[in-house]
């Protein structure tokens, strides 16, 4: 049975967001839109500060808008559940945390996400907003070619929000804060494992699996795998996704030990 503590599905991002925001005293949200905004994003703009955006479908907590904050995020723009936030929001985002010294924006790399983000940022960029992007696709259970999207957005994101947040904060500016993002993301390999589907409110499973099965490789909207397995021991676990991760980074020139 599909079970949640919410009061209503279709009202469970609002409400989440409202929540998130009253019981921190250091975010706000922007009238209108599901964005989560800085409370000092004023302060960091008059310090001449590089301001950082990200965002992308809810149902992922804590992110993104739980990385908004000191040394982190400027601004989140949410998406309904699993659904790439509309590029009006992203846009009205972009010039609440607008700065002199540019503003560096952090997209997972999914269809929906880049288009959004990429139609938002255009519109900035042609109203003379100074913006940069990094696009983020960490996932080493797919290949970078072919036919396909390429490597997803996935836990490796909140890692470039951390060395790109950091780099902002102590003043940077956009090309250093830019350099920074995109190494990290070049650099980072994510393999997610899985126990069970997920279950969004009002919805039935993703997906099936039986008692004794687990998945490798799925996407963060629980997007499609690579294999299906029995049921592992963590030690296991551990050995196939750093196979993978050696794989990874050599099809990507590195080397590994």
């Amino acid at each position: 049975m599909n079970k949640k503590l919410v009061n209503k599905a279709d009202g469970a991002v609002d409400e989440a967001l409202s929540g998130s925001v009253s019981a921190n005293a250091g975010l706000q949200l922007l009238e209108g839109h599901r964005v989560v905004v800085r409370a000092d994003i004023d302060s960091l703009i008059a310090q001449g500060k590089v301001t950082l955006l990200s965002g992308g479908g809810s149902g992922h907590e804590p992110a993104q808008s739980g990385y908004v904050g000191h040394g982190m995020l400027s601004a989140v723009v949410c998406g309904d559940i699993f659904a790439s936030p509309p590029p009006a929001a992203i846009f009205a985002a972009l010039k609440a945390i607008a700065s002199p010294a540019g503003t560096l924006v952090i997209v997972t790399n999914y269809t929906g996400d880049r288009l959004n983000f990429g139609i938002a940022v255009e519109r900035a960029k042609a109203e003379g907003m100074k913006v940069a992007v990094v696009i983020v696709g960490d996932d080493c259970a797919l290949p970078n070619t072919g036919n396909s999207a390429g490597r997803r957005g996935l836990a490796g994101t909140v890692l470039v929000h951390k060395l790109a947040g950091a780099k902002a904060e102590l003043g940077c500016g956009l090309a250093e804060v830019f350099d920074t993002a995109f190494n990290a993301a070049k650099n980072a390999a994510t393999m997610s494992v899985s126990l069970s589907p997920c279950i969004v409110p009002g919805r039935d499973p993703s997906f099936h699996l039986e008692k004794n099965e687990m998945e490798f490789g799925l996407g963060m909207k629980f997007s499609c795998c690579f294999a299906c397995f029995g049921t592992y021991t963590s030690t296991d676990i551990l050995h196939c996704t750093r196979c993978s991760w050696r794989a990874w980074y050599k099809k990507d020139g590195g080397s590994t030990s």
